[in-house]
């Protein structure tokens, strides 16, 4: 007997854990998922805990929740994952949108070096990968689990801030598909890819960088973090029969 899910824009009941959830991408995400009637669990690592407090406050309905941990700390997001079950139960949807990097051009392999290396696959790939195993218990126990992945276009361009943040977002979306196929039908797995946005995500990249990125883009504009975050929304709603790809939000940057 095969089981039809009907596409819907009501999440009312359903629980979404979003690290970085205090970030740009993070936080216009979780606002779009509680607006549908979602309950989101805040992840974050450097923010202020009232900061981080505040803002599961500000979301539209009730009983948001807030835990500091990294996600290159497997004890921590064990021990998150276990509050989080007691606390809500089933989790149905898991958004990683934690990151980091740092921009070094391509040709630069001096820079590159081997500890910068080593933070930004720790961050954006083993992060990921130990969110996901922490918490694919409770979305299992959904059994209509969402994971979405915040990857990038570099992971198929080959152009990003920098040649660690390509592997990273490269073996995210590939591990993605695999992962995909080894948890259906009771976990779907997505990758968001955004372009250029309008964060403080790549630091040092301010208006100079955004308005000559903006002039080479298809739709002339770079991406806004409420763009990526209805990527999201629509992967968690009307996309309910997608799995083990990628949503492309780049405005055809990649073109």
């Amino acid at each position: 007997m095969t089981t039809t899910f009907e596409p819907t824009e009501s999440l009312a009941g359903r629980v979404a854990v979003i690290t970085g959830g205090t970030g740009g991408i993070g936080l216009a995400t979780a606002r779009r998922l509680a607006k549908l009637g979602a309950r989101c669990v805040l992840l974050y690592n450097s923010a202020a805990p009232e900061v981080a407090a505040a803002h599961a406050a500000s979301l539209p309905g009730t009983g948001h929740l807030t835990f500091q941990a990294q996600v290159t700390n497997s004890a921590a997001l064990n021990a998150v994952a276990e509050q989080v079950g007691a606390q809500c139960g089933a989790v149905h949807i898991l958004v990683n949108s934690a990151g980091y990097t740092k921009a070094v051009p391509a040709a630069d392999l001096e820079a590159l070096s081997d500890e910068l290396i080593d933070d930004i696959l720790k961050v954006n790939f083993r992060g990921v990968i130990a969110t996901i195993r922490a918490f694919m218990p409770l979305l299992k126990q959904s059994q209509d689990g969402l994971i979405v992945n915040i990857s990038s276009i570099a992971g198929f361009t080959g152009t990003g801030s920098n040649l660690a943040y390509v592997a990273a977002k490269a073996s995210i979306d590939v591990v993605g598909d695999a992962l995909a196929k080894a948890f259906a039908p009771h976990v779907r797995v997505i990758s968001v890819s955004p372009g250029v946005v309008d964060s403080s995500f790549v630091p040092g990249r301010g208006a100079d960088f955004n308005e000559k990125a903006a002039a080479t883009i298809p739709l002339r504009r770079i991406g806004t973090v409420d763009d990526v975050a209805a990527a999201v929304q629509a992967c968690a709603t009307t996309l309910r029969y997608v799995t083990g790809t990628r949503l492309v939000v780049d405005g055809g940057r990649h073109l």
